[in-house]
């Protein structure tokens, strides 16, 4: 009786969690047009308390959909615009010098930095030195600051939503591959369709300016974030997971060829990890509280093109990291050691 009474509380939950974000949906729409998966992959990685870095050209409003997604969370928001002379300081926080107006005591105390919200957004991250990135990029890690030999933790929820122009190379400093590693999600966001680019003229050169409503505060979203994690997963579910990752890599046994063929290096096991973190959240989205092959597939994505590295063989061809996904996933299903000789449905399926 107990366990028909935990399932029926746990398809409970499932549900009011895909309401909240469905009304968290609702509102960005109000003010963004299109990028409906953009959106979700970007309510994906907040449920799942992961960092996201989104990469578009000029003009594809990244900045506003981040700016208006807080405007629907009840949380801290700060915006970071980086510079090639921004410093870490500038991030983090800095000592500066202190006197007491009644003692003229002098002292040093730390000021906070922007970093110390709940929802960041690092804008054009790749236009700062690699010393000021690593100062956010440990922050978002270990969600801390340490200065003046004290450790200073971050606030919860705290998670990074990070923009880049792909176009622009000139003046910027890349990612590294193990920075790149830090982000659940690399979402790309593309120009909108010819309907969609007639509806943001008529909205955005009109009088009237669209009102978002917050619909999730701190305390419902930490709740949430820790639902996801309670979803169950079968073992046919996570065994695909972890051979779709290890696949990845040219140097691996069950690698294709053309794996081997085109990726130098591939996905390491965090990549495992924030697969199986945003499939949760992905099916818990959709009112289910367990994991499928079609949520693993839905994410991997995201998880993976910003964790493997084409070479020049597959660039000379025109294969982007996309492309080597899309038939990885496509082999990986029909490969018979990654479900036992039959597709994994989840628990409760």
């Amino acid at each position: 009786m107990s366990d028909i009474s935990n399932s029926q509380s746990d398809t409970t939950e499932a549900e009011r969690f895909a309401e909240a974000f469905s009304q968290l949906r609702e509102q960005v729409s109000r003010v963004i047009v299109g990028q409906e998966q953009v959106v979700d992959e970007l309510v994906i990685a907040i449920a799942a308390r992961g960092h996201a870095i989104l990469v578009g050209v000029p003009g594809l409003a990244k900045t506003l959909l981040v700016s208006t997604l807080s405007r629907t969370l009840d949380l801290g928001f700060r915006r970071i615009q980086f510079t090639p002379d921004l410093m870490p300081g500038d991030i983090t926080g800095a000592e500066v010098l202190h006197t007491d107006a009644a003692t003229g005591e002098r002292s040093f105390r730390f000021v906070k930095g922007p970093v110390f919200t709940n929802l960041l957004l690092a804008d054009e991250i790749n236009r700062t030195p690699p010393k000021t990135q690593a100062a956010l990029l440990e922050a978002m890690q270990e969600r801390q600051v340490s200065a003046g030999g004290e450790t200073l933790p971050l606030p919860n929820p705290f998670f990074v939503l990070a923009t880049q122009n792909p176009i622009e190379q000139e003046g910027t400093y890349p990612l590294p591959e193990a920075a790149l590693d830090r982000f659940l999600f690399l979402i790309r966001v593309e120009y909108p369709s010819v309907d969609e680019e007639a509806e943001i003229l008529r909205r955005t050169t009109g009088s009237e300016e669209a009102e978002v409503k917050s619909v999730i505060n701190a305390e419902q979203l930490i709740g949430l974030q820790k639902l996801v994690r309670r979803v169950p997963v079968a073992d046919p579910v996570l065994k695909y997971a972890v051979t779709l990752a290890r696949r990845t890599r040219p140097n691996e046994e069950e690698a294709p060829a053309f794996i081997r063929q085109w990726i130098t290096w591939g996905a390491g096991p965090r990549a495992s990890q924030n697969m199986m973190l945003a499939a949760k959240a992905h099916a818990l989205l959709r009112g289910r509280f367990h994991v499928a092959t079609e949520d693993i597939n839905a994410v991997a994505p995201a998880v993976l093109r910003h964790r493997i590295l084409t070479n020049f063989a597959a660039q000379a061809e025109g294969i982007t990291a996309d492309d080597v996904i899309a038939r990885l996933i496509k082999e990986t299903e029909a490969h018979p050691s990654a479900l036992d000789g039959e597709r994994a449905t989840g628990i409760g399926s």
